[in-house]
């Protein structure tokens, strides 16, 4: 009897290492993480952006003839779809690629560096990390060499 008892406790003793274990390895294993899509809020926190990045825009005197003849229902649309895709989301965008898009508009680096202003500002009022700012803003920045055309404005002493 004495020794089924220790035999018990061995087994037992054993099995709780064995528990003991695994559950330090699933507590020092890392969690796959989240995609930027997710970190960012899903498509309700983008639309949000989009909405007061157009309206920001909108207001912005140094770009907003560059919308004046835009269908801003579609671009919010589009704008949400792209920033969707672009952040790991479920999106797919559905417009024309930026070169054709922009073609003929004669968008300065000036112009497009205003237009990211704006992006960060809106980003920074619906407090963005850092860190998600940066993903964004990379995820988005090699557009520039499809849309803008025109050099940089010169200036005139």
């Amino acid at each position: 009897m004495h020794m089924r008892v220790i035999s018990w406790v061995a087994i037992l003793g054993m099995a709780v290492a064995a528990a003991g274990c695994s559950i330090m390895d699933s507590t020092t294993t890392k969690a796959p993480e989240a995609s930027l899509y997710d970190r960012l809020g899903g498509k309700p926190a983008i639309t949000a952006v989009v909405d007061d990045f157009v309206g920001r825009v909108a207001a912005d005197n140094r770009i907003n003839g560059k919308f004046a003849n835009a269908n801003i229902p579609r671009l919010k649309m589009l704008l949400v779809e792209q920033i969707c895709q672009a952040s790991g989301g479920p999106c797919t965008y559905t417009g024309r690629d930026m070169k054709t898009t922009h073609a003929g508009m004669r968008i300065t680096s000036e112009e497009f560096d205003a237009l990211v202003g704006d992006l960060v500002a809106t980003l920074s009022q619906f407090k963005v990390p850092e860190r998600e700012k940066k993903e964004l803003l990379g995820a988005l920045g090699p557009m520039k060499k499809d849309i803008v055309e025109a050099p940089l404005a010169q200036k005139t002493n």
